[in-house]
């Protein structure tokens, strides 16, 4: 049932993703007066589909991706000869509006990021409350680069990297794009400044960690029937110290209800605001997980959310403010590539984007919207890179021909194309490859 699950939401993700890049072109070539032969969804044999007026509309066998065929246009790019262009073909219409049509594309993508996004915010804008708190951490692994550096439990993150960190969201999103290289590190340790040198390493997804951790409130969800229930613990409390040890992560309550071996603990919560003091004795419990047998509490233990509805204007401020921290973390992944620091095994292939469709639409559809998302940025990014048969390719193809003020030949078109489909076979073998090592055991 779960690969079923996986496989339908990856349909379903897909297709909206291919439906709106696609309309982008559509839209801009009949703005343009350009005949659309066909608006393909899928590939391959046509399933069903209608026409009206001169385009087919229709859905194809292979559900992976999709395409606009317009008159005269071979790939959905700018090849062919113009000069043999008729009347209401893509190549009889100037450059500056055959390069709209392609970028509406990806732009598209762009906008239902936001869209998507401001849709959700409407209705349940939630949020890592760390995230927006100053950079305190509250603890260092073991053996860990931070550690090397000399960073210690309570140093404020002032700046990483050259850049201003005010608060975790901005020190971790700079982080994971700094893979593989040495930054320094502003820190304020008890009122004093100081500045030390730290290397990034890559963590098992390739992206940047330091093996710090964030000091932040730990909320509790007590299950029934558990040790945690049983001591009055309430959905929400927050944990402020277990045997006077004051928490400022998860890691650490974890820590301590693990290592207690069933002796009683003595929690300090707080329940909006007001203290509350419980004892719980933690239980072993090899039931629930059964590969990892410890003492617990029953309770999920994690850091505490902030859950808002947002007005109309915040929300879409908020979408575009996400939307392009995200589109600066792409880009940022983009350049770590090229410059050999992050490994392309990070990149997720339909495989890999069929697992985590299943596994947010089964978690909710907030997750199931964020994903959304977060792949049509991407997708909306990856078409604009300048490869042959993508969109990006072609807008690179009309700015050269508008500088040097002719068309390229078509028999260096026809090289540069079948280029273009050689590195995206190569590419998609490659990420087909990934996600298969990456559902094997220890893949």
């Amino acid at each position: 049932m779960g690969g079923l699950q996986n496989t339908l939401a990856f349909i379903f993700v897909l297709g909206v993703m291919v439906v709106i890049h696609e309309l982008g072109h559509f839209l801009a070539a009949i703005y343009f007066k350009v005949k659309v032969d066909a608006f393909s969804v899928g590939f391959g044999p046509r399933l069903f589909g209608f026409k009206r007026g001169d385009t087919d509309y229709r859905v194809c066998l292979l559900p992976i991706g999709g395409y606009v065929k317009m008159a005269g246009d071979m790939f959905g790019e700018s090849t062919g000869d113009t000069s043999k262009a008729k009347p209401g073909e893509f190549l009889s219409k100037p450059r500056w509006q055959r390069l709209i049509i392609l970028f509406m594309g990806p732009a598209f993508n762009v906008v239902l990021a936001v869209a998507l996004l401001a849709g959700l915010y409407l209705f349940h804008y939630e949020r890592l409350a760390y995230w927006q708190e100053p950079a305190v951490v509250a603890s260092v692994e073991e053996g860990s680069s931070a550690e090397k550096a000399g960073i210690q439990s309570g140093d404020r993150i002032l700046s990483f990297d050259g850049e201003e960190t005010p608060n975790w969201e901005a020190v971790k999103l700079t982080e994971i794009a700094a893979v593989e290289k040495t930054v320094d590190v502003g820190l304020e340790r008890n009122g004093q400044p100081l500045t030390v040198e730290l290397e990034v390493t890559a963590d098992d997804q390739g992206l940047g960690a330091v093996g710090w951790e964030a000091a932040t409130d730990v909320q509790l969800s007590p299950y029934p029937d558990t040790p945690s229930a049983r001591a009055g613990i309430e959905d929400g409390d927050v944990v402020r110290a277990i045997d006077g040890r004051r928490i400022l992560a998860v890691g650490t309550v974890l820590e301590l209800i693990r290592g207690s071996e069933g002796r009683e603990l003595q929690f300090e919560l707080d329940r909006n605001g007001r203290t509350v003091r419980t004892a719980v004795t933690p239980e072993f419990d090899e039931r629930s997980s059964p590969d990892d047998p410890a003492y617990r509490i029953g309770a999920g233990v994690m850091e505490r959310t902030v859950v808002a509805e947002l007005g109309f204007g915040e929300a879409i401020s908020q979408a575009s403010a996400d939307t392009m921290k995200g589109a600066t973390l792409i880009f940022g992944f983009f350049e770590g590539l090229f410059e050999q620091r992050m490994s392309a095994r990070s990149l997720e292939g339909p495989i890999g984007i069929a697992r985590m469709s299943g596994e947010a639409a089964r978690r909710g559809w907030t997750d199931l919207v964020s994903l959304m998302a977060n792949i049509s940025l991407n997708l909306g990014i990856f078409n604009l890179l300048p490869i042959p048969i993508l969109d990006g390719g072609g807008i690179l193809l009309l700015l050269v021909e508008s500088v040097i003020r002719r068309d390229v030949s078509l028999a260096i078109k026809e090289r540069i194309i079948q280029v273009g489909l050689v590195f995206l076979v190569l590419l998609f073998t490659f990420v087909m490859y990934n996600d298969i090592l990456k559902t094997l055991p220890g893949g």
